[in-house]
C-alpha cells in the first residue's frame, strides 16, 4: 500500500512538472508572438507612413502596447528592448520637453535590458542606448555623452558582429563625428551582414540609408 501511494505521488508530481513545462512554453510562445507583432508594427509605422501626425499617432499607440507588455513581462529582455526602442522613437517625434522625458525613460529601460543580456536581439540594448547617447543633447540640457555612445556602440558591434543595426548606428555615429573613413568601414561591415528575409521592410530600408550615407561620404572626399 505504501509503495502504491509513493508511485501515485510520483506520477502526480511528474504530471504537474509536465503541465508546468507546457504552460511555460505556451507563455513563451505568446510573448514571442507579441514581440514579433510589435516589431512588425514598428517597421510599418517607421518605413511606410510619412513623417508627421499620422506616424506620431501610430507610434504613440504602439508605445502604449509596448509599455503594457513590458509591465506584464518586466523580466523578458526582448520585451524591454522593444519598449525602449519605441519609447526612443517617440522621443524623436515630439516637442523638446516631452522628448527629454521620453528619452530619459527609454534610457532607463534600455540600461536595464543591457544589464540583463547585452547580446540579446543582435545587441539591441547597447545599440539603442548608444544611439540615445549620441543623439540626445549633452549637459546641461540633457544626458547625451559622445564618449559613452562610442563605448556602447563598440560593445554592440563586438557582441553582434553580424548585426545590421549595430554596424549601421556605429557608422552613423562616426559619420556624425566627421570620422568619414571609419564610418565608411563600419557601413561596409553593415552591408556585408546577412540579408534578413524575415524582416524585408526594415532590412531594405536600412541598407538604402547606409548607401545614401556612403554616397555622402564620397561627395565629401
Amino acid at each position: 500500500m505504501r509503495a502504491h501511494s509513493h508511485r501515485l505521488l510520483c506520477a502526480v508530481f511528474l504530471a504537474a512538472l509536465a503541465l508546468g513545462a507546457r504552460s511555460a512554453r505556451a507563455v513563451d510562445d505568446a510573448v514571442t508572438a507579441q514581440v514579433k507583432q510589435i516589431q512588425l508594427e514598428w517597421e510599418t509605422a517607421k518605413f511606410t507612413i510619412p513623417e508627421g501626425d499620422k506616424q506620431t499617432e501610430r507610434m504613440n499607440a504602439l508605445g502604449i502596447e509596448a509599455d503594457a507588455l513590458a509591465a506584464k513581462y518586466p523580466d523578458r529582455v526582448e520585451v524591454l528592448i522593444w519598449d525602449g526602442i519605441i519609447t526612443s522613437e517617440r522621443a524623436s517625434m515630439v516637442n523638446p520637453i516631452s522628448a527629454l522625458s521620453l528619452a530619459t525613460r527609454a534610457r532607463d529601460i534600455l540600461e536595464k535590458a543591457n544589464k540583463m543580456n547585452p547580446t540579446a536581439l543582435d545587441a539591441g540594448a547597447p545599440t539603442s542606448l548608444g544611439v540615445l547617447y549620441y543623439r540626445v543633447p549633452g549637459f546641461p540640457l540633457a544626458f547625451g555623452d559622445k564618449d559613452k555612445a562610442r563605448r556602447l556602440l563598440e560593445q554592440a558591434t563586438a557582441g553582434s558582429p553580424t548585426g545590421l543595426d549595430a554596424w549601421y548606428f556605429y557608422g552613423d555615429y562616426l559619420f556624425s563625428q566627421g570620422q568619414y573613413a571609419k564610418a565608411r568601414e563600419a557601413f561596409g561591415h553593415a552591408l556585408a551582414t546577412p540579408i534578413h528575409p524575415d524582416r524585408p521592410l526594415w532590412d531594405k530600408n536600412r541598407r538604402l540609408v547606409i548607401q545614401e550615407k556612403l554616397d555622402e561620404i564620397g561627395a565629401k572626399q
